[in-house]
């Protein structure tokens, strides 16, 4: 583009310049870009040349959405990090480029923790008594599927495909729950009945049908 340049940098810690990350602006000191040993200490100690606008930003081709973290990390020594995996990865990513070992090392860590402390997708209630069933669809706004198995019933007399049958039913729910836990709440029922399978339905509150 018109009115860019290559230069040296070289000055007192002191002296601020400005920087323009991908349209990102940012104003610091030198002595702030060169306190640790990083590409960036590279290029503000006169070791690289960098590109200039006529306007005087320095210009560096990367997304600035992080480059705030990244100099308080060069500040301080520490910075806190992204609440979520993404953005903790998108600062990983920037601090590989800077080569900046710590904050790289902080952002690897925080990523296997959070890989570890990873919730489930699905979590699907475990029924325990007439009253924590009654608790659990009232108190959601979500229609409900509850999936009722008594294996031990001794009701009915079982066939050769009975066994076969009562698993589809569970492979059946478990799929359901997987993929649509998000707006249905999904819940398994083994505390007895006069049933060996038996799906329910709720919606506010109230049973809506019953498929046994």
């Amino acid at each position: 583009m018109s009115g860019e340049q290559k230069t040296v940098i070289k000055g007192n810690p002191s002296q601020y310049v400005k920087l323009n990350i991908g349209g990102s602006l940012h104003y610091t000191t030198i002595g702030t870009l060169t306190k640790h040993d990083t590409m960036l200490r590279a290029m503000f100690s006169g070791r690289m040349e960098v590109l200039t606008d006529s306007e005087g930003w320095i210009l560096i081709d990367r997304c600035g959405k992080h480059f705030g973290a990244v100099l308080n990390f060069l500040r301080d020594g520490c910075v806190s990090l992204p609440d979520t995996c993404r953005e903790t990865a998108e600062l990983l990513a920037e601090a590989k480029y800077y080569c900046i070992s710590e904050l790289v090392q902080a952002c690897e860590q925080a990523l296997m923790k959070k890989e570890r402390e990873a919730e489930p997708i699905c979590r699907v209630p475990l029924i325990t008594s007439p009253k924590e069933e009654l608790l659990l669809i009232s108190s959601t706004s979500k229609p409900v599927v509850k999936l009722l198995i008594n294996r031990h019933n001794n009701k009915y007399s079982y066939t050769s495909t009975s066994d076969d049958n009562l698993l589809k039913n569970i492979e059946l729910f478990d799929k359901l729950s997987l993929r649509f836990s998000g707006r249905v709440l999904f819940i398994k029922d083994v505390i007895g009945s006069s049933e060996i399978c038996c799906w329910g339905f709720y919606g506010h509150g109230k049973k809506v049908a019953e498929v046994c």
